[in-house]
């Protein structure tokens, strides 16, 4: 598992949530802070959940307290155990552990028996309105709401109904609990929202138990309030949501109301209630990405892209089976920056950061993607040597690896040039470049099949041998090799952005994001490595020197069969075509 960063080397972050919790800490408001990162189990998560991850989970180590992972299973119906195991997976892979593994469902007696004291208070009450009946009663922006002809039920009769909702007697949708707010309020959210809806629907850990299902605001707000969350972050679209939550916080009063905790002792979970507190961040949004579930799910359903995990999706299952690093990832939050204002970031910073890190972890291996044979004539046939290499140019203590070196080589097919253009410094006919770590070679003749130059042949000048005089010899031009009779074949993806242009979602023309895929975004080859990339176990980064950089497929590569993702480029081939 990756490591956390260390917050005694790492320097002091400043931004208005830190210093919320620094004001907080300070005034003894908090003796510690615990945090939650609360996913829906409805799909998997992607880039964005990065940043609240790296966030919800980093403040708390940051600040010694603690962070759940709350799973919000309270929408059954698209839900799965598979989700939930991702997610579980993508938490550790960033570097991070929960101080404790929660469900919404866990507390699902205890909100109940909130329901009910908001239905003896005269907060909440049954609604027989149909959902198209709520949103003609609700009112516009503009216009006020209507109270529903069953907003004046009598406690009892809410009571009644309620638990008949909960013997599950009422068919799916035909009524529903509603907090009994403001109909006339400019928040929308705080006109009657609901509650609770009838959905008999199996759940994943409740069975059949439950055919009355919490709403989201209610049960996200008590379930922070239960676990004594003391900055409940969130994404800036739920800022709106903000006075529903504190109407919920305070109106339940889990603090103060220790019976209804009771159901948490039967779990054997500790009475942890507060009060918490809810801040809203940017969300993090990049260009040439589809983020949206709705449009990624499609996308998989139609064939699109290879499942959830291809390396084009923006989800973290994708992203890292393209060889993205935790290290990257949370580089590129702490670049991003914690702010109250909602943009969209150049995908450049997001692979700047996969460079960065690389450049500074990955060993360095030859390989080459469109194969040109290389026959050195002044050599033996059987000639064969080994030849020691840097395994990092940067970091000797990465050490060194032997690399074969016999006379037939393989070289990129774009290191050679019959007609060069203007500023090519590679192999030319009757030209010589330095073969990287070998000596130099000059092309004596180019055989061809047809148009097709199919051989380059040529001396290697024994003086230019390493540890020769002339080995320093001044020469324009350096290519890298892999030796043709060690060469190991493979499979080499090269991957690169899934759509075409920076704002796919933009739906000008009548034209939709499917318009806009990049029919270059894969293409696989086959190409050759050198032994040691060959024998690389699944989910190992290389530089391919002069290449790129490249991860060992986390499934499908083998040493018998190496397969490689192209993880990013060398430099931002993006950027000229801009």
């Amino acid at each position: 598992m990756s490591a956390s960063p260390d917050s005694s080397t790492t320097p002091a972050r400043n931004d208005f949530i830190r210093q919320i919790v620094r004001e907080d800490l300070a005034s003894g408001k908090h003796d510690a802070i615990r945090t939650r990162f609360p996913p829906e189990p409805n799909g998997y998560l992607h880039i964005g959940h990065a940043k609240a991850i790296c966030l919800d989970f980093g403040l708390a180590q940051e600040f010694g307290g603690r962070c759940n992972l709350r799973l919000d299973d309270t929408n059954p119906a698209k839900e799965d155990p598979e989700y939930v195991r991702a997610i579980q997976d993508d938490v550790q892979w960033l570097g991070f552990e929960w101080n404790a593994l929660r469900h919404a469902s866990d507390y699902f007696e205890v909100f109940y028996l909130a329901a009910e004291k908001l239905i003896r208070q005269g907060d909440a009450y049954v609604d027989d309105l149909t959902a198209d009946e709520v949103r003609e009663y609700r009112g516009t922006l503009t216009e006020a709401g209507r109270p529903s002809p069953f907003r004046d039920r009598s406690v009892e009769e809410n009571l009644d109904l309620f638990r008949r909702m909960r013997a599950g007697e009422f068919a799916d949708g035909a009524r529903t609990l509603r907090a009994k707010i403001d109909m006339a309020s400019g928040n929308i959210n705080l006109r009657d929202p609901a509650l609770y809806r009838i959905k008999h629907v199996e759940h994943q850990n409740t069975g059949n138990a439950w055919p009355i299902y919490p709403m989201y605001d209610y049960a996200h707000s008590l379930s922070d309030a239960i676990e004594g969350i003391t900055h409940s972050l969130c994404t800036l679209e739920f800022e709106d949501h903000r006075p529903l939550y504190d109407w919920c916080v305070e109106k339940v009063d889990l603090a103060n109301s220790p019976e209804l905790l009771a159901p948490l002792l039967a779990k054997g979970l500790p009475n942890e209630a507060s009060r918490p507190r809810q801040i809203e961040f940017s969300r993090l949004n990049f260009n040439y990405l589809v983020m949206s579930k709705r449009k990624l799910l499609a996308m998989v359903n139609d064939g699109l892209v290879d499942g959830w995990d291809d390396p084009r999706m923006p989800t973290l299952q994708g992203i890292r089976r393209r060889g993205y690093t935790p290290g990257a990832l949370r580089l590129m939050v702490d670049r991003v920056g914690i702010s109250k204002q909602n943009s969209l970031l150049d995908i450049s910073i997001l692979e700047g950061a996969l460079r960065e890190d690389l450049d500074a972890s990955a060993q360095r291996r030859m390989g080459v993607i469109d194969p040109l044979k290389v026959v050195i004539t002044n050599l033996d046939e059987a000639h064969e040597e080994s030849l020691t290499f840097p395994n990092h140019p940067k970091d000797e203590s990465a050490g060194t690896r032997a690399v074969p070196f016999s006379r037939e080589l393989w070289i990129e097919r774009e290191d050679f040039e019959e007609v060069p253009p203007k500023g090519f410094k590679r192999l030319i006919p009757g030209g010589e470049v330095r073969l990287r770590g070998a000596g130099i070679f000059r092309c004596d003749e180019v055989i061809k099949d047809g148009e097709r130059v199919v051989e380059i042949r040529g001396t290697l000048d024994p003086e230019s041998r390493p540890g020769m005089a002339g080995a320093d010899r001044k020469i324009k031009g350096t290519i890298h090799w892999v030796s043709a009779r060690h060469a190991v074949p493979a499979e080499i993806r090269l991957y690169d952005r899934l759509f075409t242009v920076a704002d796919p979602d933009n739906d000008e023309g009548g034209k939709s994001y499917r318009d806009y895929l990049n029919p270059e975004s894969r293409r696989t080859v086959t190409g050759y490595v050198e032994p040691a990339a060959a024998t690389a176990t699944p989910e190992s980064s290389f530089q391919f020197e002069r290449t790129g950089y490249f991860v060992a497929d986390r499934y499908d590569h083998t040493s018998q069969r190496p397969v490689f993702n192209r993880s990013v480029t060398l430099r931002d081939t993006w950027a000229a075509k801009a």
